[in-house]
């Protein structure tokens, strides 16, 4: 009653305030506010809706509202029309979204907003994509006739492209104030709520580039289903990203086209809660459930919604409750489910017709944002870069992440890290994995770059081997060293954050932080490799096939620990096989392999290394950013060598000087494929067997062909699993003529990288005259439905085998 009691009111009569409670309470809204603990923010939203202000809107605004609600309805009935039988997954009952959305975007723009993300499923989004973000009708009704293939900005690539209803756009829009703002619409698959941390995570990058500190000229806008918002899981995890310190942006406006069928499930199968928008009362969201019949209600409630938005700077839900007209596709018959409700629906107006009769009675850019401009498509060639660093600097933020401030007191076993990776640079030797992800970090912020790690416990590393962020142990403080590598840094220029318990959203969100400009180290890392398996949506979706999809590049580097220490099935596997077997490279074909031609990485849909050594991964961080092109990055990161005495580097193997080991005839970078340690010449007809292998294994191999004293034997460590490296094994398989070709694996015959890397090894052996596929013999466990046993002792028996098989005398028996 705040409204009506506060001061400076005029006394009224119990019959007006009931009259006025009845207005504000029983109309076409009904407001959810009161599970909100904080007072102010309730007696806001009190005044806002029982303050006897009339939601009425004079002739000029209702004659807009009326324009929009028109161009909304005859758009889909042109589609229906005109394309009788195709899927559109139209907006009828559910039109009164556009003109809301256009007014909720005239109000957030007089608020300060200056840039929309918007994510939505394919529900009305030919409508928004015509209607709201102004894509050229013709180019949508050319997508219905067959459409053109897509291109990139210079008019070059072609990829697969995708149906129409799953595409996105941008567009600067004018404004019923006068004003523009920019609108991006983002791609998104038939997977319903997986967009909703991908517009979260490109929001929040769009605020980091634009200094936007307040989080008031970058907003995000989430459509969704009422089927969708209740059941899928991801809708909780982004709405619990909402206000942790790294990930806010400052509120998401959340609109649910509830249309009361969930494909053919009612409701009342469809969720255990009264409301489809309840799970958004955990995070003290207001909710606004609006008629979608009246327009005039759906527009005031959207615009009290960017209010709230802009003022408490906290999510807000707009319950939009409406109808489908027809089947959940155009094909679909909606009577075979729900008979009842369509006779009803048959029969009843359309929003248009209401609204007409009420008031008878009483307006594209490419979506490539400026960030990316310069970028090379598969089809231009992008010169290989060096990514070495002059010595000094090294030395210099070497020096500067290894240092705390004078008064600070680290955990004496953090201590003790800094003071050893001091020594290391100090030194020049024995560099470990830590020390050379934060070189490669710290020399990117210094020549300009942003960087940021998310991921749960990445602060102190989940083996307790990064420790950028150290804590005092008498105060509590914080420390990041990182922080500090340039004079007057910006505290966000690298960011560090440890998340939530979430891979879904997590993942979803760091992925669209790298889509908006690439000039940024983005990263995502998995506590153990196999938790990806919970963002998986996101690897097959987005991240995998967006460029073909929707000529979309993103740079963004998942690590995923890797590695067989007998930790059990949970803890050995990232599932290496399903990151390869997603890859697009022909296993038959060999590329142009010439480097000054060799377009192999630009035409492969991602990357996926399995590093050992500490100099390969600073390099393999660092190429991220210093190149012409943008691939996301699948490492398959290390365990037991983070602390392992011969996973090692010296500081010459990160620098640009001539002659050091990391140093070629090109210059120093990373390197796809690292020869037998050995000083073996370019011919040596004595081996009898060349083992290939990647990752953690080759330690192992390496210690027993040292305790057997096996000459004969070379070992070869592929780094770069894709694209294979068909240049580098051809020089190793001619070093080594009369050798038998082996691949030694840790994981399972059908899991790791033996059904991918058999069939190149073939094909690279056989433009060579070198035999057949039986010629490429198989190291390591047998067939197995669990990655890994949960017997260390076992484990141990296991590992043994398959290192001394490798290295046996005799020759191996196909297949293994």
């Amino acid at each position: 009653m705040a409204g009506f009691l506060s001061e400076n009111r005029p006394v009224q009569t119990l019959r007006s305030i009931l009259t006025r409670l009845e207005q504000a309470y029983c109309g076409s809204i009904g407001y959810e506010y009161m599970h909100i603990a904080d007072r102010e923010k309730c007696n806001w939203l009190r005044d806002k809706i029982e303050t006897p202000t009339p939601m009425q809107y004079n002739r000029q605004r209702r004659e807009v509202i009326l324009d929009r609600l028109i161009w909304s309805t005859q758009f889909e009935n042109f589609l229906a029309t005109k394309w009788t039988t195709a899927k559109r997954f139209g907006l009828e009952g559910g039109e009164t979204l556009i003109p809301g959305m256009k007014e909720m975007f005239d109000r957030s723009a007089d608020l300060g907003v200056e840039s929309i993300v918007i994510g939505m499923p394919h529900r009305g989004r030919l409508n928004v994509l015509g209607n709201v973000v102004r894509k050229p009708l013709r180019q949508i009704f050319s997508e219905f006739s067959g459409g053109t293939k897509p291109v990139d900005e210079v008019g070059l690539y072609t990829g697969t492209g995708d149906v129409k209803y799953h595409l996105g756009t941008s567009y600067d829009r004018p404004t019923r104030g006068g004003k523009r703002i920019h609108l991006s619409l983002v791609a998104n698959p038939s997977h319903l709520e997986a967009v909703d941390p991908v517009v979260v995570g490109k929001t929040r990058a769009k605020q980091f580039y634009s200094n936007d500190e307040k989080r008031t000229k970058n907003m995000g806008i989430l459509i969704h289903g009422d089927g969708s918002f209740a059941g899928q899981g991801v809708v909780y995890e982004t709405l619990h990203l909402s206000a942790l310190p790294n990930y806010t942006t400052g509120g998401t406006i959340h609109i649910v086209v509830n249309n009361q069928v969930a494909f053919t499930t009612d409701p009342r199968a469809g969720r255990s809660s009264q409301y489809c928008t309840d799970v958004a009362k955990a995070l003290n969201a207001p909710i606004f459930h609006v008629n979608g019949d009246d327009v005039e209600a759906v527009v005031h409630a959207c615009e009290l919604a960017a209010e709230w938005r802009q003022t408490f700077h906290s999510d807000v839900v707009v319950d939009l409750v409406c109808y489908r007209r027809f089947g959940h596709n155009e094909i679909d018959e909606p009577s075979f489910t729900q008979p009842k409700m369509y006779q009803v629906i048959r029969n009843h107006p359309s929003s248009l017709e209401i609204y007409r009769k009420k008031l008878l009675e009483s307006g594209q850019k490419d979506w490539l944002s400026s960030h990316w401009a310069g970028f090379k498509s598969p089809e231009q060639l992008s010169r290989i870069r060096n990514t070495g660093v002059k010595p000094e600097i090294l030395k210099n933020v070497g020096k500067a992440i290894t240092t705390f401030p004078e008064n600070f007191k680290p955990h004496r076993a953090v201590k003790k890290v800094y003071e050893q990776r001091a020594q290391m640079i100090e030194t020049g030797e024995g560099i470990d994995w830590a020390l050379a992800e934060a070189l490669a970090f710290a020399t990117l912020v210094v020549e300009g770059n942003h960087v940021r790690l998310s991921g749960q416990d990445v602060e102190r590393g989940t083996f307790s081997h990064r420790h950028s962020v150290v804590h005092d142990q008498e105060t509590g403080e914080k420390y990041c060293p990182l922080d500090h590598v340039v004079m007057n840094q910006n505290e966000e220029l690298f960011t560090v954050s440890n998340s939530s318990l979430s891979e879904f959203g997590v993942l979803g969100f760091e992925l669209g932080y790298s889509m908006e400009n690439p000039n940024a180290l983005v990263m995502w890392e998995a506590q153990f490799g196999d938790f990806s398996n919970g963002a998986q949506v996101m690897f097959d979706q987005f991240l995998s096939g967006g460029e073909s999809k929707w000529l979309r590049q993103s740079g963004l580097v998942v690590l995923l620990p890797h590695g067989y220490d007998g930790q059990g099935p949970e803890h050995s596997s990232a599932r290496l096989e399903r990151f390869l077997q997603m890859s697009d490279s022909d296993p038959y074909v060999v590329p142009e392999m010439d480097s000054s031609l060799r377009k192999q990485i630009q035409e492969c849909n991602w990357q996926v290394v399995n590093v050992t050594t500490p100099a390969n991964y600073f390099h393999v961080l660092r190429r991220q950013i210093h190149r012409d092109f943008r691939k996301p990055l699948v490492v398959m990161s290390p365990k037991n060598l983070l602390r392992h005495k011969s996973c090692k580097s010296n500081l010459c193997e990160f620098d640009d000087v001539q002659g050091h080991p990391g140093f070629d005839k090109q210059g120093t970078r990373f390197k796809r494929l690292i020869r037998d340690q050995n000083d073996h010449s370019d011919l040596e007809e004595g081996i009898r067997r060349l083992v290939l292998c990647s990752g953690k294994v080759y330690y192992e191999l390496e210690e027993e062909r040292n305790r057997l004293s096996e000459k004969d034997v070379a070992i070869c460590r592929v780094e770069q699993l894709c694209p294979f490296p068909y240049d580098l094994v051809q020089r190793e398989l001619k070093r080594y003529p009369n050798a038998e070709i082996v691949w030694c694996q840790e994981e399972p015959m059908n899991m790791g990288a033996y059904s991918y890397i058999a069939p190149r090894l073939y094909t690279t052996m056989r433009t060579m005259g070198r035999g057949s596929f039986e010629d490429v013999k198989y190291v390591g466990r047998a067939p197995s439905a669990s990655t890994a046993t949960g017997f260390y002792s076992n484990h141990k028996d296991e590992q043994n085998k398959l290192v001394q098989l490798a290295m046996q005398p005799e020759p191996i028996k196909y297949p293994y």
